[in-house]
C-alpha cells in the first residue's frame, strides 16, 4: 500500500515505522532521481511534525543505511521549507551536464542559498567545485547574485571542514552548519510568534561581516526577546484591561490588585497539539507548524491560528480571553481556507471561526497597542450552559459561535 494513502489512513502506524521502512513503502520502493518512491517521500515529509523530521535526521546519521545520504537531503530542504525558504528539491546524483547542487533555498528577504549536505566532513570536498555550481546557476538566472553556499554536515565535529573553507578564496561566499544547529533554529522559529524572528534567524545562514558584531547580537536580542514575550496564552487575574484599551472596553467592578498567572506551557501546547489534530479531520489534511500558533498544510492553502485560554472565573461578562494579532490575520487572509481556532484549557471543544468571519468583526473589537504590537482582544462568553458566544462590545452584541463548534478528540 503506498506510503501517503497509510499515512493518511493510520497515521499512528507509520508513526512506528523506521526511516528505511518509510522509504520502502513509498512509491515503488526505490529511492533515485525521477522516482515515485522520491516524489511520495518528499510529499509526505512535506505533511509530517518538525519533530519527526529531527528523528529521521537523527537515524540517518546515527545508523546509516543504503540510501540515507539521499534522504538526509531530502529532509534537510524540508527543513528549509519550514524556515519559510522556497526550497528546491535537486538531484540526488550528479551526470554529466547536470549541475551537482543539493538544494536551492530562496529567501523571501531575496537572498538565494545553494545548499550543499554532507553527512561527514572525514574527507575534503572540492570548494572550487560547489563555487563553480553557484556560478553556473547564475548565469542560467536560476539565482541571483546575491547568493551564497551552505553546507550542512551531520556531524557538530567539523574542524577539518571549517579550516579548509576559511583557508580558501571562497570564504566569504560560504557558511557551515551541522544539522543539530539546523534544526535548534527550526525549534526557535517554531516557539516563536513576531515575523521579525524569521528574518534574524535566516540572516545567520547567510554570510556575515562579524568584525563588528552590533548585527549579531541584534539577532541575539530579537529572538530572545521575541521567546520572553510571545505568549499569547498568558493566563493571569488581568488579562488585558488595563491603559492600552480604546475606551469601548467592557465595564468591569473594580479588582484587588492583579498578578500574573501562567498556564504550564506543556499542557497548553498538548491542548494545542489535540485541537490541531482534530481540525486536521475537519479540513481532510495534515497540517504543519509555521510557528508556534500558526499552522498551514504542506501547499500553504488551508490554515489556522490556534489560540488557547484558561477558564476566567472573576470576570462576569466573558469566561475567555484571546489576544488576535495583525499578522495572523495577513496569515489567515492569504490562505484558501483559514480558519481562526479558540481552544479551552477546561472545555473539550474548540471553536474554528473561518477567517472571513473574525475579520469582519475585527473594528468592533478592542484592541492594545504597545510598544511591540498592537492586538484585538476575544472575549468569548458563555450566555447559558455549554453555549458560547464572542463578544462585540463596540456593538454591544454578541456572535454565537456553537456553529463553529468541533469536538476534540480525546488526549
Amino acid at each position: 500500500m503506498p506510503l501517503l494513502t497509510v499515512w493518511a489512513s493510520n497515521p499512528s502506524a507509520v508513526g512506528e515505522f523506521t526511516i528505511e521502512q518509510v522509504v520502502a513503502t513509498a512509491g515503488d520502493g526505490v529511492l533515485k532521481d525521477g522516482s515515485a518512491c522520491a516524489q511520495e517521500l518528499r510529499e509526505y515529509f512535506a505533511q509530517i511534525p518538525s519533530r519527526k523530521i529531527a528523528e529521521y535526521v537523527d537515524r540517518c546519521l546515527e545508523a546509516p543505511f543504503t540510501k540515507s545520504g539521499m534522504v538526509l537531503q531530502d529532509l534537510v530542504n524540508e527543513i528549509g521549507r519550514r524556515l519559510d525558504y522556497k526550497a528546491t528539491n535537486c538531484a540526488y546524483q550528479g551526470s554529466a551536464g547536470r549541475i551537482g547542487f543539493d538544494g536551492i533555498w530562496l529567501s523571501p528577504e531575496g537572498n538565494s542559498i545553494v545548499i550543499e549536505v554532507k553527512t561527514t566532513d572525514v574527507y575534503r570536498i572540492s570548494l572550487d567545485t560547489i563555487s563553480e555550481y553557484r556560478k553556473k546557476l547564475i548565469d542560467q538566472n536560476r539565482i541571483s547574485s546575491k547568493s551564497s553556499i551552505l553546507i550542512v554536515v551531520g556531524r557538530d565535529d567539523t574542524g577539518e571542514l571549517e579550516a579548509q573553507v576559511r583557508g580558501s578564496r571562497h570564504a566569504w561566499d560560504i557558511r557551515l552548519i551541522s544539522t543539530d544547529a539546523l534544526l535548534k533554529l527550526l525549534r526557535l522559529k517554531e516557539s516563536s510568534e513576531e515575523l521579525e524572528t524569521g528574518s534574524k534567524i535566516r540572516s545567520l545562514l547567510t554570510p556575515m561581516e562579524y568584525t563588528r558584531l552590533d548585527e549579531m547580537v541584534d539577532v541575539m536580542f530579537t529572538t530572545a526577546s521575541d521567546i520572553e514575550s510571545s505568549s499569547d496564552e498568558i493566563s493571569r487575574d488581568d488579562e488585558g484591561e488595563d491603559e492600552g484599551h480604546d475606551s469601548n472596553r467592557i465595564e468591569e467592578a473594580p479588582q484587588p490588585k492583579k498578578v500574573w498567572q501562567f498556564t504550564d506551557g506543556t499542557l497548553l501546547q498538548n491542548q494545542r497539539e489535540r485541537i490541531v489534530a482534530t481540525l486536521e479531520k475537519k479540513v481532510g489534511t495534515k497540517l504543519i507548524s509555521k510557528s508556534r500558533a500558526l499552522y498551514w498544510d504542506a501547499n500553504h492553502e488551508i490554515r489556522a491560528a490556534c489560540t488557547i485560554s484558561k477558564h476566567y472565573t472573576r470576570h462576569r461578562h466573558y469566561s475567555y480571553w484571546y489576544a488576535y494579532h495583525p499578522q495572523w490575520d495577513e496569515f489567515l487572509q492569504e490562505g484558501k481556507r483559514a480558519f481562526f481556532v479558540l481552544g479551552c484549557m477546561d472545555v473539550p471543544t474548540a471553536f474554528a471561526i473561518p477567517w472571513n468571519v473574525i475579520h469582519s468583526v475585527l473594528p468592533d473589537l478592542n484592541t492594545t497597542a504597545t510598544d511591540r504590537n498592537t492586538y484585538w482582544h476575544i472575549h468569548v462568553a458563555e450566555p447559558k450552559p455549554n453555549s458560547y458566544a464572542l463578544l462585540v462590545p463596540k456593538r454591544s452584541a454578541q456572535l454565537p459561535l456553537d456553529e463553529y463548534s468541533i469536538p476534540l478528540a480525546g488526549p
